[in-house]
């Protein structure tokens, strides 16, 4: 089984080294020729184009993308719709609105296409070492891909969500749970330097990361990054947002469900680019721990 991963940047690169490790013929492309000389020089094959990548796999072809919401694919979805046969599958693996992959699922579905939307959490070292998947779409494609994923995913974080939508809209769900989380970090570590006490922060960050409730993954990277970087010094508490946090407050409105946590962390982050606070440091630092998100520095 051949699979063609396009988009070779921090995600899809890193997949294309995952799936290799499981023993899975990869194919990739990218626009950028870098990302295809770095990604050839690890031992896997590129395409020059779409259509080739389409040439060089068997049927029925899988094609996995690793892209940018919007723009980015939606065209390359098109272009797979006009270009693609019956029974090969689509899987879009980024960040897409699930309103989206509803249409997608539509578009290509006419032409006996299959799709399937691929939530997917865990950052660079999840996409290489094992990622958590929330897949919605073809419950046949699914299951013919199925030991695929499981090879890719991490033990216990492989989940099939249902109709086409329902995995990008768990990950929307995820990714706004991940906002209050990191907001609510962040305020916690301000509260503690602005407390009048001599903390270390990194000092507090492992002491809470070992038996209490809100030890995590957030943690070790808080740990990590203090451990850097002390008091963040070199770090501009500006923090982007990326479109899924906003997504799931226009949902909640939609649907009547209160989500104040969500929609404040977000006001926040807007807030950012007018303010320099310490908490917006420390989601800064915890973004690019996980995601290798840039971060502006002094």
């Amino acid at each position: 089984m051949k699979i063609g991963l396009v988009g070779l940047g921090k995600m899809g690169a890193n997949l294309a080294l995952n799936l290799k490790d499981h023993h899975r013929e990869v194919i990739g492309y990218d626009l950028s020729f870098e990302a295809c000389s770095f990604i050839e020089k690890s031992g896997i094959r590129v395409a020059s184009s779409l259509s080739d990548l389409i040439e060089k796999l068997d049927k029925p072809r899988i094609i996995w993308l690793m892209l940018p919401c919007g723009t980015p694919t939606e065209n390359t979805i098109k272009e797979l719709s006009e270009k693609l046969d019956e029974n090969d599958i689509v899987i879009d693996a980024g960040n897409s609105r699930y309103t989206e992959s509803m249409k997608h699922d539509s578009m290509l579905r006419k032409k006996n296409i299959k799709f399937l939307d691929c939530g997917t959490s865990g950052g660079i070292s999840g996409a290489r070492y094992g990622a958590c998947m929330m897949i919605g779409g073809d419950k046949q494609a699914f299951e013919y891909l199925e030991e695929v994923f499981t090879d890719v995913a991490i033990e216990g974080g492989l989940m099939y969500t249902g109709k086409a939508g329902s995995g990008h809209f768990m990950k929307m769900v995820h990714n706004g749970i991940e906002y209050g989380m990191m907001e609510a970090i962040g305020e916690g570590f301000q509260l503690l330097k602005e407390s009048g006490f001599e903390y270390d922060l990194a000092s507090v960050a492992d002491n809470w990361n070992h038996g209490s409730v809100i030890r995590s993954w957030l943690m070790e990277i808080v740990y990590d990054q203090l451990q850097k970087d002390h008091d963040l010094e070199n770090i501009i508490g500006e923090v982007d947002a990326n479109g899924e946090a906003k997504w799931a407050v226009e949902t909640s409105l939609e649907k009547n469900v209160s989500v104040p946590v969500i929609a404040l962390s977000l006001m926040i982050r807007n807030a950012s680019k007018d303010h320099e606070k310490f908490s917006c440091k420390m989601v800064a630092a915890m973004r690019n721990g996980f995601g290798g998100h840039s971060v502006k520095k002094k």
